[in-house]
């Protein structure tokens, strides 16, 4: 929370109180035990809303970074911008659907490289003639990509990439390793290429036309969108908003599309983005742009319910459950940490979801 001078505070409750009247723990009295106990830790944000109310929300101060370039100590408040890394990939997900919906972009069923024919070689190559825009959405091109090692690391693909001369023939050109559609590799590559056929199906830059279509009408009047050395946008995790506004966009999801009565993407897209394409091999599915999973939650009977999620390296999330009207966003500043995950996932199942349904 903030105080009215703007100044971040731990939270709005303590739990300590509320353990000595009597009173039931509160998700903030829970979050803040939890943050105290060490178990949760290296937070920036904590936002939650069900059924459209803001049911959690935590500021605190903590060390922090954009894209590798580090920030100090920083006293995180509503108005502060935050990294989302990964999360960028999902909401450019969103960025192609509103794009083709205006038939500014292909289909996801048409062939990718005849849209890039600056590169003759790679359209003529017999291997690759596969190759459908669905691929690269649902991250199952079949080439080789390797983002395993930490992003310090220049032999990290994305990393490489942002190195290369030209970022898409790096992408293009990796070796086949699967049939496309048969296996699900992690690439970053995959989105900048998702992120290109909307730069030139519009014929504008990613942040131009992400301020014209779906910020602006969601009231997002500030945002960062980083660039590689060339000048590129990266689609890949360049995006930097407020929690608040990033909330904005899960609830604009959970609303199929519509923002204050007015369509912003097709309920279409959203459906369709959310159905589960390929296995990602620890339990979880992939969609357009965005991770599957399932988890039980007090808002809702009947055992488990699917989650959908855009997850970021240092512990970013975007996290909604659709059939409960939860929509929840989580920064931290863990980046580069193989237990990243660790915080927004107790967070997200043993506070938000654990609590959702309970007066």
């Amino acid at each position: 929370m903030t105080s009215p001078e703007g100044t971040p505070t731990k939270a709005r409750a303590s739990a300590g109180p509320a353990k000595a009247t009597g009173r039931r723990l509160t998700m903030p009295d829970k979050l803040v035990a939890g943050i105290a106990s060490g178990l949760l830790r290296d937070l920036h944000v904590v936002l939650a809303s069900h059924g459209g109310r803001i049911v959690l929300e935590h500021y605190q101060a903590g060390v922090d970074e954009s894209w590798g370039r580090p920030l100090g100590e920083v006293g995180f408040g509503p108005q502060t911008l935050h990294d989302l890394r990964s999360v960028t990939k999902s909401v450019v997900g969103l960025l192609y659907g509103i794009a083709l919906d205006r038939k500014l972009v292909p289909p996801p069923d048409a062939p990718l490289l005849p849209h890039f024919p600056d590169y003759p070689d790679l359209l003529a190559a017999p291997d690759r003639q596969g190759l459908r825009i669905e691929h690269a959405l649902t991250m199952t091109l079949g080439l080789e990509w390797d983002e395993e090692r930490p992003y310090t690391d220049p032999r990290n693909s994305e990393i490489a990439m942002e190195m290369a001369p030209d970022r898409y023939r790096f992408v293009l050109d990796r070796p086949v390793v699967a049939e496309p559609g048969t296996r699900w590799i992690y690439s970053g590559g995959s989105v900048a290429l998702v992120g290109e056929l909307i730069r030139r199906g519009t014929g504008k830059p990613l942040p131009e036309f992400a301020r014209e279509t779906l910020f602006n009408p969601l009231g997002v009047d500030r945002f960062e969108w980083i660039a590689g050395d060339d000048g590129v946008a990266s689609a890949a995790s360049g995006l930097r908003l407020r929690g608040a506004d990033l909330l904005r966009i899960g609830q604009l999801l959970l609303a199929k599309g519509s923002w204050h009565g007015k369509r912003v993407v097709s309920q279409a897209w959203i459906e369709n983005s959310f159905k589960p394409a390929i296995p990602t091999g620890d339990g979880l599915a992939y969609g357009r742009l965005w991770f599957i999973g399932e988890a039980a939650t007090t808002a809702l009977p009947d055992g488990e319910h699917r989650w959908i999620a855009g997850f970021g390296n240092g512990g970013q999330r975007l996290w909604l459950m659709p059939d409960a009207g939860i929509a929840a966003v989580i920064y931290s500043g863990k980046y580069n940490a193989p237990d990243a995950w660790v915080t927004p996932t107790r967070i997200w199942r043993e506070i938000i979801l654990a609590n959702a349904g309970k007066a």
